[in-house]
Formats: structure tokens, sequence, C-alpha cells
């Protein structure tokens, strides 16, 4: 496997010493990339983290995880009724828990049903009581919905109605909110350091979770890792490192949304 790093010096090892200082450090993914959970796997190793975020799990989830369970994949795979949930494969992912076995884990999941009165209510109607304090209730520069609505089409194949697009967005804030407000509660409960292992697209420090968890707690140091693949490179964001890897085979994505012509 390749895997090229980009930093503002450019050395590994300038990243992985940032990795280690921080409270907290988000480490995107491309979530069926095996290399890239492999990565993750592999930093969190080196941290040594006390707390685990996890974008896939919901909180209940989260309790049913412990050391024992973390020994064995398949019981704790089993647990978590991964099969069900729609993610990839678990033996990409536990690796990650089995890297940290004694740390707490936590879940930010946004459950579908929330998802859902998210586009219909905005995400400050389903966040809670501190949907203010994660900036849920101001509208977003005009660039930056305009940018999130465009990638959210392009994430869809160009499908999606137009005026989805915001619905889409509100939803993205939502979980970027969720991610931030567990980072912060575990960073709170166990004191550090923390690791969230999520998608590149909440990873990314310019508006993402870690975006979310400097307004509400400035003092926290955050970094931020990004994966992409080759050919197409660096996901787009601001992020303090990047890593580039193997890309990995995958069906068009768009295919489904394909239909026949005449």
């Amino acid at each position: 496997m390749r895997r090229l790093i980009f930093l503002l010096t450019l050395w590994p090892a300038i990243a992985s010493a940032a990795f280690g200082e921080a409270d907290v450090l988000f480490l995107g993914e491309q979530h069926d990339n095996p290399h890239h959970h492999a990565r993750q796997a592999e930093i969190v190793r080196e941290v040594a983290p006390v707390a685990l975020v996890f974008e896939m799990l919901t909180p209940e989830q989260a309790e049913k995880v412990t050391p024992a369970l973390v020994g064995d994949a398949d019981a704790l795979g089993a647990a978590l009724v991964w099969s069900d949930s729609g993610w990839p494969d678990f033996a990409m992912y536990h690796p990650i828990f089995a890297a940290a076995p004694e740390a707490s884990v936590y879940g930010a999941a946004v459950p579908r049903d929330l998802a859902r009165r998210a586009m219909e209510a905005g995400a400050e109607g389903v966040f809670g009581e501190e949907a203010a304090r994660y900036g849920l209730t101001e509208p977003l520069p005009e660039d930056q919905q305009a940018s999130r609505e465009e990638m959210q089409m392009a994430a869809h194949c160009d499908a999606l109605p137009v005026e989805m697009l915001p619905m889409m967005v509100e939803v993205q804030r939502l979980r970027d909110a969720r991610l931030a407000q567990a980072a912060l509660q575990a960073l709170e409960d166990t004191g550090g350091p923390v690791v969230v292992i999520t998608g590149n697209g909440h990873a990314r420090k310019d508006w993402g979770a870690p975006a979310a968890l400097a307004r509400v707690a400035p003092e926290v140091t955050v970094h931020s890792l990004g994966q992409g693949e080759t050919p197409t490179g660096a996901p787009e964001g601001g992020f303090d490192a990047v890593e580039i890897t193997d890309p990995v085979e995958r069906e068009d994505p768009c295919a489904a949304f394909a239909t026949e012509e005449g």
C-alpha cells in the first residue's frame, strides 16, 4: 500500500507528534477503504486514547462495548448488530476498537428518524437545548451553504431535486454537531486524549465537527487527518494532515440513479 502524507512541513514524524499532543483527534476516512481503517487503527495504537468516538455507533450501541467483547470480533459485531447498520464490513472497523481495548467508547450516530425530522424541522429543531451553542440556530454563510449544496448534489450523482439540497445540508450540520458534542463529552468525562472516527466530510476543520467543537470549546486542542485515494487525491476541506492511499475497487455509485434512455 502506498501512502503519501501532506502537512505544512511535509514530515510524517511531525504529523504523528501533533496528533499525540491533541486533546481531540479526528481521523477521517472514506468508509469503504480498508487502507484508511488500517491507518486509523495504527494511529489509535500510537496515541493510546482513553476514549473513542464513532460516527457509526449510537450511544446505546456504544454502551454495549466492553474490553471482553473487543477481544472477540464476531461477538462485538453481533452485539452491535453491525450487519444491519449499513456500514461496510465490521472486519475493517474491529482493529480500531482492538487498538485501544480499554478505551471508553462513545456513539455519535444520528438515527434515521432524527435525520428525517431534521430535514423537516432543521438541525435546530432536533438537536436539543444546546442548538444555539453549536451554531445550529444561525444560517450558514451564503458561500458555505452553496458549496455544501453543490457537494450534496455531487454526492448523490446530480439526481436530487434542488429543493432537497438545503434539507440534506441540515442533516450534515446535525451530524457535525453531534460528533462535536460527543467528543467534548468524552473529553470532559475522561480527560482525553479522545479519537473520533468519522468520514472525511465531518473531519474537515473549516466547517465540519472540529469547527463546531472549536466554537463551544476553543481551549481544546484539536487536530484532524483527512484520507484520500489515488488518483483523485486529497479530500475537500481543511485538515492538519492529509494522507493519500491506494484506491479500492468499487461499483459505480451512480449506477443506481441511472435510467434507460428511449
